[in-house]
């Protein structure tokens, strides 16, 4: 939200108390507390009818320093920051500065207001004279309007923070965000939001971002936060929430990857996911007709042509219409879900059905859900309904435990039909004029509302199917979502601009701490045209998690042309071989928060080209991956530093520049970065095999010396442990692995 008007004005109807100056500094051994009057305080009759800031520094992680400002003490409640612990704060002798790893926060006495973040003696950034407001909006005030569906209805607090951005800094993060990856000179709201991906709202908002300097800022607020990157003060980020506090924390790398370690240490990381998730998924579609013979069809017809799938999902209509959700089979497509469910196990797939947490007026489950007062209610105590969506629905009030258990005994129901993971749709359109079990706020419950539904279900696929077997497909989320994967990037159109815009959702939830991701393969909305769906398709499969769903119409390969097949073909059996390696990066992201598919700025941080670039990643540590966006296969890509090979062709390419190619559709720039190993597989049939039988490890060109490579057994999770060594051109490998695997040079 914009407060000013300019440099020197504020905007009509606004107005602004700043903290002017550290009046007294506090301390205790690990937190200090500082008295900010909203004037420079001369004599004793400033401090009379004078509002104040207070401010209280502490850490509740090492390398994390945790800010909270106050005008009115009481503001209700934040994030579950699972992994905070108290004490880890260090107040220097001169009380002006806490210490926390190698950052430290230093807060100057008097005037000028200065409050300062430095580590290992270098400046990171800082809070100096205005920038911490506490503003007061008229009804009328002219403001931004703010967030579709957040109406400001009269007169209104806000507290704000402005940091300060250095010359070349640039930020990234807050969430899945489908415009430019490099968020400077952007207005973002914190609102999670039903908008497609090609508007600026987004279904997963995460009030975090990072920078290039090396540190991260958190606020701890899971209602709506309003930033102004670089916008409304260009020398810095802005970040504002309503209400009488404001809690932030500043998180220091100085690496990305090590800021993302640190936070989601903080919020939690995310779960181990099974090995058979990683496979390639495909759907019924959403609005297409279908029952057990259309989907026998399609398994079937993916079998004929020697495609592996490893997931079938049913869409909302497998419930019967007007009905959602009610968790019942529709019967008359439908008549023996427990019969289908099986035969469908014994075709070695898992099946995912589609739900959402709101229960429509006809539903069955409607009446005992109101009778129970398990759905959310109005302030004057009726159930809250409208007729979006699914007609006189209502929304399951997680916050009510009774209600919590009854919607999980619903799940609990299909897992024992033979259901394997759930599809978690929607959890965005979250409304105001409502009263919650808990008595939470309407305002702070709107993001949050999400967490509470996609834990619940999670939960539930961990108690009936153990840790490392579940797994969602979850669209909705904020700070904290990412312990729940897998989420994927909503509804997108059939074109190329399309899958771009998907790739920069992508790319910046992955520098807001989450590490799984996919996408509709084809693009939701409408149907794709062949061309974009092969050039989708390699996309798809060279992201963490793959699905093949369309909206009106089926995506099975078949429907497009032949060569479809092809590539459908040789991309999923590609991903197959891959799975050591994409495993491994999986395990990796469970135990530190580096996500699987990286931006090019989280893996060269050093590397100013790499910065801004959104069009290409990572995939692991390794595989630079760059998807075709355009009809006649054209594509620039931009090679880091080193050599690297081209892993379908084998052909080298100096780095530290652009390489223009062009490629058809059974083609793809895949790059493999210089001294990488890479595990690979055995089989190209299923994501789920032994990764030790038959393993080779593709040793690519790299300095001499020596590196470690661990491949973990998805069935046991022990590790096999591998040493290679460089030297003058010969490579050595050794393992306590006895046998079963070899090397080759690539």
């Amino acid at each position: 939200m914009k407060f000013t008007d300019g440099l020197w004005q504020l905007r009509p109807g606004v107005t602004a108390l700043y903290a002017a100056e550290a009046y007294d500094i506090r301390t205790e051994d690990d937190a200090i507390t500082v008295t900010a009057p909203t004037t420079v305080i001369t004599r004793r009759g400033d401090t009379l009818n004078r509002p104040v800031l207070s401010l209280r520094l502490s850490s509740p992680l090492e390398d994390v320093i945790r800010v909270r400002v106050e005008h009115h003490a009481g503001d209700g409640r934040g994030f579950d920051l699972v992994g905070a612990e108290d004490g880890h704060g260090v107040v220097k002798p001169d009380g002006t500065t806490i210490t926390s790893g190698a950052l430290s926060a230093t807060v100057a006495p008097g005037a000028p207001w200065s409050l300062t973040f430095s580590a290992d003696g270098r400046p990171l950034t800082s809070s100096g004279p205005k920038s911490i407001g506490y503003f007061r909006l008229a009804a009328d005030a002219q403001t931004d309007p703010g967030p579709v569906g957040k109406p400001r209805t009269g007169p209104s607090a806000h507290l704000a923070q402005q940091l300060s951005l250095g010359v070349g800094e640039v930020v990234y993060g807050l969430g899945e965000r489908f415009g430019p990856l490099v968020k400077n000179g952007q207005t973002v709201e914190i609102w999670n939001a039903d908008g497609g991906t090609s508007s600026e709202q987004a279904y997963k908002n995460v009030p975090f971002y990072l920078t290039n300097r090396g540190y991260g800022v958190f606020v701890n607020h899971p209602g709506h936060v309003s930033y102004e990157v670089a916008s409304e003060a260009v020398q810095r980020v802005q970040f504002s929430v309503e209400g009488e506090s404001l809690e932030y924390l500043i998180i220091y790398g100085p690496s990305p990857k090590r800021i993302l370690e640190r936070y989601t240490a903080l919020t939690g990381r995310p779960a181990l996911l099974p090995a058979w998730s990683y496979g390639l998924w495909l759907s019924t579609s959403f609005t297409t007709g279908y029952d057990e013979e259309t989907v026998t069809s399609f398994i079937d017809g993916m079998a004929a042509r020697d495609l592996p799938l490893s997931v079938f999902h049913f869409d909302c209509f497998w419930m019967r219409e007007f009905n959602w959700c009610d968790f019942e089979w529709d019967p008359r497509v439908f008549p023996d879900p427990e019969g289908m469910l099986a035969r469908l196990h014994d075709k070695d797939l898992r099946v995912c059905v589609w739900i959402n947490p709101y229960i429509a007026q006809r539903s069955p489950l409607f009446a005992e859900a109101a009778g129970q007062g398990f759905l959310l209610r109005r302030p004057g105590g009726r159930v809250w309904q409208w007729d979006l969506w699914q007609a006189g629905m209502g929304l399951v009030d997680f916050t009510n435990p009774d209600a919590r258990r009854w919607f999980q005994s619903k799940l609990r129901a299909l897992l024992d039909q033979g259901v394997d993971a759930f599809k978690t749709d929607f959890g965005e359109r979250v409304p105001l004029d409502v009263a919650y079990f808990d008595g939470s706020a309407p305002e702070r419950m709107h993001n949050l509302y999400t967490q509470l539904y996609n834990e619940a279900v999670f939960e539930v696929l961990e108690e009936r199917r153990g840790r490392g077997e579940a797994v969602l497909f979850a669209r909705s989320a904020t700070a904290g979502g990412q312990r729940l994967p897998v989420h994927w990037g909503g509804d997108s159109g059939s074109t190329y601009e399309s899958m771009a815009e998907s790739l920069r959702g992508g790319l910046s939830l992955a520098l807001s701490g989450f590490s799984f991701w996919s996408h509709d393969i084809g693009g939701f909305e409408g149907t794709p045209d062949p061309g974009v769906f092969k050039r989708w398709v390699a996309f798809g499969l060279m992201s963490s998690h793959s699905r093949l769903h369309g909206s009106s119409s089926y995506r099975v390969p078949w429907a497009f042309d032949e060569e479809a097949v092809e590539v459908t073909r040789l991309f999923t059996r590609l991903k197959l071989r891959l799975m050591p390696y994409l495993y491994q990066a999986g395990v990796h992201a469970h135990e530190t928060g580096t996500p699987v598919m990286r931006p090019m700025a989280m893996e060269f941080p050093g590397d100013r080209t790499a910065a801004p670039l959104d069009t290409q990643y990572m995939l692991g540590p390794d595989l630079l991956v760059a998807p075709v966006f355009s009809a006649d296969g054209t594509v620039e890509l931009y090679l880091p530093d080193g050599t690297w090979t081209n892993y379908l062709t084998g052909e080298r390419a100096e780095g530290g520049r652009w390489r223009t190619e062009r490629h058809p559709f059974t083609s793809m720039p895949i790059y493999v970065r210089e001294g990488a190993v890479l595990p690979v597989g055995a089989r190209d049939d299923r994501p789920d095999y032994d990764y030790l039988d038959g393993l080779t490890l593709r040793v690519y060109p790299g300095p001499d010396g020596e590196s470690m490579l661990t491949v973990t057994d998805h069935v046991t999770g022990e590790p096999a442990r591998f040493t290679i060594s460089r030297s003058g051109g010969e490579v050595s490998v050794t393992s306590s692995l006895a046998s079963g695997w070899t090397h080759e040079l690539a």
